[in-house]
């Protein structure tokens, strides 16, 4: 192969050499970079490391080889610094443009008093016992400053990104620490910024009337930023937002105009020569201060964040690992190993101490708000660069940066499995079918995930909805999911949304947003209407491909901590009332689901339930029934049968499946208990009567309006003709699906004729073609402890 050379025009100087090893290694080094990186990450996740411990260890390993420094010496230096910077400007910005400064002007919330709190306590520490480490000889007083605010910041993204990992984000202590964070670091940040512009790092140090003029420029370019970007930009960016609806694409002038505008309130206070205003901190400002709602405001972070994410970071540590140089790293430097500790105490005690103080305040428990303080540590990439900083600048020993830096680096790796001992505690503190009807505490409201496959199911999930509430106290809130699979014509239309973590998507396929509209709007409508009595109505979507439908909704639920999930049966209703032959992809999703799900489930069989006059209207009636056989989840069936008890509208049937104890079945009794553990067959049929008992006593002979019926049968034959005289008596039967059955000969030989075996042996029989056409089931099986996923799965609290 031929190597190609170009000269330069003005001289004799080759700015470009393919001979030259140095050019390959530089190409490979980076390539070398991106997929270690990944193979790491997957190789550390079960720990819960975001990308940021995986990137600097490959940076610090890579950035010290000897060929790799030798390839980035010289002029090649100054490219990779210039980048940095360019790289820590985007990050600065986008940083700034995620977070709410109008939180400072409204009066300060329990994550405010947190974050202020635990600013305090660690910038006092740090700032009274630095000094006495000698970290630098330069401008001791304004690097103790500066040191002190690095320690009692928090790197906000990083510690969101831990949060959402683990799966704590949806608790009280999640959100907390998130919010928290946030305003840490954007408190720490702006401290920065004002800090900078009163005390000059630049050596040696300005005459005092030449720092006192340029102090005063620098603070009126400030204050001309800020008044400027809080102003112009709502109606800049609003008339763009305007202009570009979404679902159309972004037109390419706005789109120029929009980053030209950007990039000019981020720079000018960086024109005149005598500012020195620093443009990472001028950056911050600008997006601090731009707001973060709207189509171009989420395009920027979306796009800015990808950028980062898969390019920026992965150079930012390499360089990182470039300035601190391993070989000058004093093993020996006894002072360097006392800074380390020192910093790291500093740290952990100072924001243990004050979020401690602030929770004793405020009513929290220590160990959860010593937990917070941990989080609260975590530090981010603009630290790192700080500390790097310093090393480039010759403000502290490379020995004495490279520990500041892994301390920096030790408070992310140590998150994680705080967020761990956190889920730990939570866990040995809560009972172990806590996401079941059952074991819902009535002083709690209830949670419901209602999946929708289309317009279809609106008119049995708002009936499902009224039922279910029925005038619940503390309130009830229904997750109302639309379940759409992801096709390639879905995934051509999709646009990615902003924020930190990237999960939100916008769908414009016209019939996807048609379908969730017309649902919107009925499910919205019921949720006004009922607003006044406790019900909440939110709207989610499950946008996936079949094979990973299931996993979806379960994370969704695990992360909404609901009770149990109702889903539509994959079967519709034809116009005559027969079920269809079904939907092959949805049956496959409710399967998983039944077998994997945190919490329990329902499946609607839907064949009048959706037509029926609805539950909320004046004078409405329904005629429900609630087979018990026995079982947990006859249990968790009847548990729901006593939500939809307190409805007014509702006429409640209980119908128990007794088995016939007489001498002549004695024998056939003990065949079947010999099958299965005699002692497990009777402490489920105590639960059973205890259970059932509990709801006679409530429900039944308390004058809840319900009434019973017993029916004591032999055998399975006996239970199909019971189940066949109650054909068409009623608009709604709820049945559990049979797992951990007591009773099972009532049921055994029906097993035999399963068409649909995620109903269960009665539920099958009544959605069979021989049944009325008019009565809808319910099949509900309680939770199963086996299918819990990884992470937090219930609402603990801290109060």
């Amino acid at each position: 192969m031929n190597t190609t050379t170009t000269k330069n025009v003005c001289g004799d100087k080759w700015y470009l050499n393919l001979d030259k090893p140095e050019e390959a290694l530089k190409v490979l080094g980076f390539i070398a970079i991106f997929v270690i990186r990944t193979l790491l990450h997957h190789a550390m996740k079960p720990l819960g490391q975001p990308y940021l411990t995986t990137d600097f260890a490959i940076g610090l390993i890579l950035g010290n080889l000897p060929k790799f420094r030798e390839a980035f010496a010289g002029p090649y230096s100054t490219t990779l610094n210039n980048i940095i910077e360019f790289g820590m400007i985007c990050h600065m910005f986008v940083m700034g443009l995620e977070m709410n400064p109008s939180v400072l002007l409204r009066p300060p919330t329990k994550d405010a008093f947190i974050a202020y709190t635990s600013i305090l306590t660690t910038f006092v520490l740090a700032f009274f016992t630095t000094p006495f480490l000698h970290y630098t000889k330069t401008a001791p007083f304004i690097f103790s400053l500066a040191l002190a605010l690095m320690a009692s910041s928090t790197g906000s993204p990083i510690l969101t990104r831990v949060i959402s990992n683990l799966k704590i984000r949806k608790s009280d202590l999640g959100k907390l620490a998130s919010a928290a964070g946030v305003h840490t670091d954007m408190i720490s940040t702006l401290f920065y910024c004002i800090g900078f512009i009163f005390f000059p790092t630049e050596k040696p140090l300005p005459r005092p009337l030449q720092r006192f003029f340029r102090a005063l420029l620098m603070f009126c370019l400030f204050l001309a930023q800020v008044t400027f970007t809080s102003i112009v930009s709502p109606i800049f960016l609003n008339w763009v937002n305007n202009e570009n609806p979404e679902g159309k694409p972004l037109k390419g002038s706005h789109l120029v105009m929009s980053l030209a505008f950007v990039v000019f309130i981020c720079t000018f206070p960086t024109w005149p020569p005598e500012s020195m205003y620093n443009p990472i901190l001028s950056a911050f400002t600008a997006g601090l201060f731009l707001p973060n709602q709207g189509r171009m405001s989420k395009w920027i972070i979306n796009k800015i964040n990808y950028l980062l994410s898969t390019v920026f970071y992965p150079i930012f540590f390499f360089w990182v690992g470039f300035i601190i140089h391993m070989r000058n790293f004093d093993i020996g430097d006894k002072m360097a190993y006392a800074r380390f500790f020192a910093l790291l105490a500093t740290v952990i005690i100072g924001k243990v101490i004050g979020t401690v103080l602030c929770g004793v305040i405020l009513g929290y428990h220590i160990p959860e708000t010593a937990s917070l303080g941990l989080l609260l540590t975590t530090k981010g990439h603009f630290h790192v660069y700080l500390a790097a900083l310093a090393i480039r600048t010759n403000r502290v020993k490379n020995t004495t940066g490279a520990m500041m830096i892994f301390v920096i680096v030790l408070t992310v790796v140590y998150s994680p499995f705080v967020v761990m001992d956190i889920i730990k505690r939570a866990r040995k503190r809560v009972p172990v079918h806590i996401m079941a009807l059952q074991w819902l505490d009535p002083t709690t409201e209830l949670r419901v995930l209602i999946g929708l496959h289309g317009p279809h199911n609106i008119g049995s999930t708002l009936n499902l909805m009224e039922i279910c509430h029925g005038g619940r106290e503390p309130g009830s809130i229904f997750y109302a999911t639309d379940m759409v699979e992801l096709t390639d014509e879905i995934a051509a239309t999709l646009k990615k949304g902003g924020g930190q973590s990237n999960e939100s998507v916008t769908i414009t396929d016209r019939s996807v947003t048609e379908m969730r509209e017309s649902i919107t709007a009925a499910v919205n409508g019921y949720g006004e209407l009922r607003s006044g009595q406790g019900v909440t109505v939110r709207r989610m979507l499950a946008l996936s491909t079949f094979m990973t439908m299931a996993h979806d909704v379960c994370g969704l639920a695990d992360e909404l901590m609901v009770s149990i999930i109702i889903l539509p049966f994959h079967k519709s209703r034809n116009p005559d009332g027969t079920l269809d032959s079904g939907h092959a992809g949805f049956r496959h999703v409710n399967r998983k689901i039944l077998k994997n799900a945190p919490c329990s489930i329902g499946i609607l069989v839907d064949r009048s339930f959706g037509q029926t006059e609805e539950a909320w209207r004046p004078g409405a009636s329904m005629d429900v029934a609630i087979i018990f056989i026995g079982g947990g989840d006859d249990r968790e069936a009847l548990a729901f049968a006593a939500q939809v008890a307190r409805h007014p509208a509702v006429k409640l049937s209980v119908i128990r499946f007794l088995e016939d104890k007489s001498t002549q079945n004695a024998q056939k009794r003990s065949s079947i208990l010999n099958r299965a553990s005699v002692v497990e067959q009777e402490e489920e049929m105590k639960l059973d009567d205890e259970c059932f008992a509990e709801f006679y006593e409530r429900y039944i002979a308390g004058g809840g309006g319900v009434s019973y019926m017993e029916k004591h049968l032999t055998n399975s034959s006996e239970t199909f003709t019971a189940l066949k005289s109650l054909d068409g008596e009623y608009g709604l039967v709820i049945v559990g699906r049979g797992g951990g059955r007591a009773s099972s000969a009532l049921t055994t030989g029906l097993n035999d004729w399963q068409q649909c075996p995620e109903l269960g042996p009665i539920g099958d029989v009544l959605s069979g073609s021989d049944f009325s056409h008019n009565t809808s089931m319910l099949i509900i099986q309680q939770q199963r402890t086996r299918g819990q996923l990884e992470g937090l799965h219930d609402d603990f609290t801290i109060l």
